[in-house]
């Protein structure tokens, strides 16, 4: 079932989007952040996940507990597919453990050329 509750960590299933945008594809995430103006408009950035058979990229990581995180097979985070998807359209499988967590986040700060203690300000509303 879909929720909104999707902690940075999560492993979701959602709809993710092909790189030409002509389709989607339901297939696991990781949930690296919440991006949406919630509770009005909650989104969520997650990096695709794909089973450690596929032929491999820069900047995959493995997945050290596929059970934990809900999959079926060895897979791998794939860095460099990251889509906005609305969180309540994400549904639960698992989580992963902080280490590969932070190790994904580093990944994406390091693909945006973000150093590793960028904390943006946020302006008054």
């Amino acid at each position: 079932m879909p929720t909104s509750d999707a902690p940075v960590g999560a492993v979701v299933r959602v709809p993710f989007p092909y790189t030409d945008g002509a389709a989607q594809q339901h297939r696991p995430a990781l949930v690296v952040a919440a991006a949406g103006p919630a509770p009005a408009a909650p989104l969520l950035w997650v990096l695709m996940i794909t089973s450690a058979a596929n032929r491999g990229w820069p900047g995959d990581l493995d997945i050290p507990d596929p059970r934990a995180a809900g999959l079926p097979a060895p897979s791998v985070i794939r860095t460099a597919k990251i889509a906005t998807i609305d969180a309540a359209r994400a549904e639960p499988r698992g989580s992963v453990d902080p280490a590969t967590i932070a190790a994904a986040r580093a990944c994406v700060r390091e693909r945006l050329d973000l150093p590793a203690d960028l904390r943006p300000e946020r302006p008054e509303v």
